[in-house]
């Protein structure tokens, strides 16, 4: 299958992370981490917009109640983005190892609408297993720890029916992708697994997306692709991209049969028209329908 890219204006992201469809707004988002910025797409006008925040954003999620719920470098946020650029923060929790050199990382909510986020060191040569993994809910706040010794947690999704949720570790040390079995009724994961070792593959597994079909789509970062992992964790697809480091990839648009993929600009070839690239191609498969945060 021959596949074309649409480039979504001349914007190079230095770290692009986080793309996701709000169904609700017909509108893509995604973030620059080390900009601070959050974009946004009007997928019936293509106006692209931004804000930037007073921190790092290295994730979000659409909130039913409008909004969005994102991770950051202080914690967990409620953001409010209004016009003239400007936006509203209010801490939601704060987990106690947020000090210096940390933030959140990757994060998205599960079929029930709990978000779901890791926290890690950045610097990524220090190789500190300092991350660890979270669920928040209205309900019931800022959960426990869920898995810890994290170097660079990552790649985070949820199968059709929810009950397998999805994590990697994208740190050079690791590159693996493990699953779990995941009760929807307490959001609780157990029986943690390998899914994929990544070493075995091109690329180091980043963000992810999940199709109708229950596959597992990860960028393959350093290795300029997109790998379709069936559910009995086998290979059977590879897209080939333009830019070298991918960083997460989502379906979205009117039909969910679109990719939105991020991609990293930070220590490319400042010539590579493609490096930190954010771009649109239909992969020939659909997506599932994002839930957003519920409370």
């Amino acid at each position: 299958m021959r596949l074309t890219f649409e480039r979504i204006g001349p914007a190079r992201c230095v770290v692009g992370e986080s793309p996701v469809w709000s169904v609700a707004e017909q509108a893509w988002y995604w973030v620059d981490i080390v900009a601070r910025t959050i974009w946004r797409l009007d997928a019936s006008t293509g106006v692209a917009s931004n804000w930037i925040a007073d921190e790092m954003v290295a994730c979000l999620a659409p909130k039913e109640s409008g909004g969005l719920i994102t991770g950051m470098e202080s914690g967990l946020f409620s953001l409010a983005l209004e016009e003239g650029g400007a936006v509203n923060h209010q801490r939601l929790a704060r987990p106690a190892e947020l000090g210096a050199g940390m933030r959140f990382n990757d994060g998205r909510c599960d079929r029930q609408g709990r978000f779901w986020s890791g926290t890690m060191f950045m610097d990524m040569a220090a190789a500190r297993p300092n991350g660890k993994l979270y669920r928040y809910s209205a309900e019931e706040g800022l959960s426990q720890a869920f898995v810890e010794q994290l170097l660079t947690q990552n790649g985070l999704a949820f199968s059709p029916d929810g009950r397998t949720m999805y994590l990697s570790d994208s740190h050079p040390l690791r590159q693996r992708v493990w699953a779990f079995d995941y009760d929807t009724g307490t959001g609780t994961p157990s029986g943690q697994r390998l899914f994929v070792d990544m070493r075995a593959y091109p690329g180091r597994p980043d963000g992810a997306a999940i199709d109708s079909d229950g596959c597992y789509w990860v960028c393959g970062n350093d290795d300029g692709c997109i790998l379709r992992f069936t559910p009995d964790g086998r290979l059977d697809r590879k897209l080939e991209l333009p830019m070298a480091k991918p960083s997460m990839c989502s379906f979205g648009g009117p039909g969910l049969d679109t990719l939105l993929v991020t991609s990293i600009s930070a220590g490319q070839d400042p010539a590579d028209p493609w490096a930190g690239a954010t771009i649109l191609v239909r992969p020939g498969a659909t997506g599932i329908a994002e839930t957003p945060f519920r409370g």
